[in-house]
């Protein structure tokens, strides 16, 4: 499989790997298991960006979301062009639950991803979702200030913005004294 920014313009496979709360995604597939999508470029364009959105409309729709009825899913695309996908799983227990973001960059590092260069956000409606605070901490520690954020519907990009753009002056790995 080829992978980094040089192999834009060519179709390939990308492997993807489900991380969703309930185990299963509407298609039926383990989260454990692989299957791959054929993307035609590394940069983005509307193939790509389509398939992220469907990717991460199919998280969301298996999200659990009973308290706040705000179901969320991800669609994130690693240096390596591989995709990972996750939904936000809530808890009675407030605190306990989970952001879609949080789940899909857990996958990400489980499959050995360590940098994620865009990411797909659809929520419930046609109003742009960004993530959450902790959330844009959460992928600042594997991203760079050009990785790519989408908020999207389940149709279309709302809002598109740098990682800079989200988290400004953020705080990461570099700022750590490392001995």
């Amino acid at each position: 499989m080829p992978s980094g920014r040089n192999s834009r313009n060519r179709s390939r496979q990308i492997l993807l790997w489900n991380a969703i709360g309930s185990g299963h995604d509407p298609d039926g597939w383990t989260r454990e298991q692989k299957r791959t999508v054929s993307l035609t470029s590394r940069s983005t364009n509307m193939a790509d960006i389509k398939a992220l959105i469907r990717l991460a409309t199919e998280a969301r729709d298996t999200a659990h979301a009973p308290y706040s009825n705000h179901p969320v899913g991800v669609a994130l695309v690693t240096d390596s062009g591989e995709i990972y996908t996750g939904c936000n799983v809530e808890n009675a227990a407030y605190p306990l639950g989970s952001c879609a973001e949080q789940s899909a960059i857990s996958a990400m590092v489980r499959g050995g991803g360590r940098a994620i260069t865009e990411l797909v956000v659809v929520g419930p409606s046609e109003e742009p979702c960004t993530p959450c605070g902790g959330c844009r901490q959460r992928i600042r520690e594997f991203s760079t200030p050009d990785t790519v954020v989408h908020s999207c519907s389940s149709q279309r990009v709302l809002l598109t913005m740098t990682m800079d753009a989200l988290l400004p002056h953020s705080f990461g790995p570099k700022n750590l004294n490392r001995r």
